[in-house]
């Protein structure tokens, strides 16, 4: 990629300038931060498309996942620039609409990728893994697992206290899929059913998950199920699992797809994840800022959907009955990072 630093704002770049024919529109990109891999595949998508339509993209990055403070800062930048469209992956779903009205205001077409705003018609429209199946899937194929479902003893590994409507869904979506009544499905942490040992946070990585597993066990030692909002979070609850003697005693699930997610899988690690795909998802996002530049068109939702599905496949090296799966072979062929 052409990427030139900018500042506290994270990268910016012109698709442009690497070649292609003169622009014809304009976009930013705005992720959670700059070396998720999720995110970098991400920018890899949105790159290559805007390279072949001859647009000009800026890409800029919180410096942490919950950085809300740098992605606010990025939107007025991009306001400034008279950017046709936003393409943003926004940290604090909530608190970052005043700030989408703003841009959308100015006649930008908003597109919030992979995290759905609160609301989520505070974007014009949303491109992303329905994150509510994605749990879905891993609850059911946990059960099924299982087999006696009453024997379980969860935990669950969510991203961060402020809740973002990603995390929530996968939440929601896995104790649904499992077979536990959600509650409210609009915040996970309401549930009173007994098999829920306790939910802690990860922020998202490897360390978080470690840390938050470490917290589960010192809640319920005998926990026997894990929900992990990703799969570095799944790594690090695995390495503390491991530490603890019971690596052998926990299955652990996760949402994701990357590919050390997916040789994870592989390697029993975890027992599944639900793969999405982000370069698929920043692609369509360019390919609707072009078509709103061209037409003034506003893209639409799937059908039955609030917002636009960009798929998601469930790996797992322990097929169950009665669900459609891929292997980790295939779950490689798809996976990125």
């Amino acid at each position: 990629m052409n990427i030139i630093k900018a500042g506290v704002f994270g990268m910016i770049a012109s698709a442009a300038a690497a070649g292609t024919a003169a622009a014809e529109g304009s976009v930013c990109l705005i992720t959670k931060d700059a070396t998720n891999p999720f995110f970098v595949k991400m920018a890899e998508g949105a790159f290559a498309k805007a390279a072949e339509l001859g647009m000009e993209l800026r890409s800029f990055a919180g410096k942490f996942d919950g950085d809300h403070e740098t992605q606010v800062a990025a939107i007025e930048t991009c306001i400034a620039a008279g950017v046709d469209g936003i393409l943003l992956v926004a940290s604090d779903t909530k608190a970052i609409t005043s700030a989408v009205q703003k841009a959308r205001d100015s006649g930008a077409l908003v597109i919030a990728l992979d995290t759905p705003l609160d609301p989520i018609d505070a974007a014009d429209m949303t491109f992303a893994t329905d994150n509510f199946h994605a749990g879905e899937l891993i609850g059911e194929w946990a059960a099924k697992t299982m087999g006696d479902t009453s024997k379980a003893k969860i935990g669950l590994l969510n991203i961060n206290v402020s809740q973002p409507t990603v995390g929530v869904l996968r939440n929601q979506g896995f104790l649904s899929g499992f077979g536990i009544d959600i509650k409210d499905p609009s915040k996970w942490g309401d549930e009173t059913d007994p098999r829920i040992a306790g939910q802690e946070v990860s922020n998202g990585n490897a360390q978080g998950g470690r840390t938050g597993m470490e917290n589960l066990l010192a809640i319920n030692p005998d926990i026997n199920l894990v929900y992990t909002i990703n799969e570095p979070a799944a790594a690090g609850a695995y390495e503390a699992l491991k530490s603890f003697g019971k690596a052998d005693d926990v299955t652990i699930v996760s949402v994701d797809g990357g590919c050390p997610g997916v040789e994870n899988v592989a390697a029993g690690v975890i027992g599944a994840t639900a793969q999405q795909y982000p370069l698929r998802m920043a692609a369509l996002g360019v390919e609707a800022v072009a078509t709103y530049v061209e037409t003034g068109e506003k893209p639409e939702a799937t059908e039955g959907k609030a917002f636009f599905d960009t798929g998601v496949g469930l790996v797992t090296a322990a097929p169950v009955e009665g669900m459609e799966q891929l292997t980790p072979q295939e779950g490689l062929d798809l996976c990125w990072g």
